[in-house]
């Protein structure tokens, strides 16, 4: 677990980088281009490009409520490539090709029922969560969640998340540094909850295969015993 944060915490300090100098060089054009790409499953870290723009504003390079517009917009934009992917690949990768990716018809049934049942909760509040922000579109798009309300969702979700960063780059002002840093915390608790996650539904999918094999086995000798 320490490797893997200490390795996440090398690759975002390098996306951190290059996230500022794309705002520094780009401006207001930087900022969509980088948000378009951290809603499209590209995880460019939000925080240092919010930020960042936050401090631009407190510099009045722009208004506030320009960053918080063009990033908005930009995350909403990343999130339709992310769906189509999604609605269209399973089609021709999952549903053709999934059982090489151990994804069974099943598994695309469980995901289009959570989605007809908590699909709007689960795109609005993952819009505000690190890391998972990033991914949240394409299962979405999997699971066939009626368009225009993914849309609707994606964007008031989006717009709490980039006003909150934008302002606090604002604010912070020169001191943006320790802010974006302080964040790692944020992320290294999402991927610690994810790593937990994937290893307790690992640790499920194992018990009830061997519940399987189980009761597969109790009904051999019976299916093999000679008829009355």
């Amino acid at each position: 677990m320490l490797a893997l944060l200490l390795t996440h915490a090398s690759i975002t300090d390098k996306l951190v980088t290059f996230a500022t100098n794309v705002v520094g060089d780009l401006g207001l054009a930087g900022v969509f281009v980088l948000m378009f790409f951290e809603s499209a499953c590209i995880p460019i870290p939000s925080e240092a490009t919010m930020l960042f723009a936050g401090f631009n504003v407190h510099k009045g390079d722009y208004a506030l409520v320009e960053v918080v517009l063009v990033g908005s917009l930009a995350n909403l934009a990343g999130s339709w490539l992310a769906y189509a992917i999604g609605y269209y690949g399973r089609v021709d990768l999952l549903e053709k090709h999934g059982r090489k990716l151990h994804i069974k018809p099943e598994h695309l049934a469980w995901a289009d029922r959570w989605f007809t049942r908590h699909g709007g909760a689960t795109v609005f509040f993952a819009r505000m969560l690190p890391i998972i922000r990033t991914f949240i579109s394409l299962p979405a798009g999997v699971a066939r969640m009626p368009f225009w309300r993914f849309s609707v969702l994606t964007l008031l979700g989006c717009v709490p998340w980039v006003f909150a960063l934008a302002f606090i780059g604002d604010q912070a002002g020169n001191n943006w540094t320790k802010w974006k840093d302080s964040l790692h915390y944020v992320d290294y608790a999402v991927v610690a909850l994810v790593v937990v996650g994937l290893a307790l539904l690992v640790v499920r999918r194992r018990r009830d295969r061997g519940s399987d094999d189980t009761a597969a086995a109790q009904r051999e000798p019976a299916a093999d015993a000679p008829s009355p």
